[in-house]
């Protein structure tokens, strides 16, 4: 077998060990990123899972506080009005 044949093959075997090495992190990272994202599909489902009683009561607490801060708003142009009126 002439040298060159021998460095020939010394280089594919090291570019075959370089794209396995590279091979085998991809397969760990997309592991690893699977396992967090199954982690995540968990606990993004006890999320909707403990929020799903609140139901219809999020709409009536959001009427009564839209009715409250009109309200206020009112309440706060008078005060704008003392304090003008005591040049505040």
């Amino acid at each position: 077998m002439s040298t060159l044949t021998l460095l020939t093959l010394i280089i594919v075997g090291l570019v075959v060990l370089v794209l396995v090495v590279y091979l085998i992190g991809i397969i760990v990272a997309l592991w690893k990123a699977g396992t967090e994202l199954g982690k995540l599909n968990d606990a993004l489902l006890r999320v909707r899972d403990d929020t799903a009683p609140l139901g219809d009561g999020v709409g009536a607490i959001n009427d009564g506080l839209s009715r409250l801060r009109a309200g206020l708003a009112s309440v706060d142009g008078h005060l704008v009005g003392i304090a003008r009126v005591l040049k505040l």
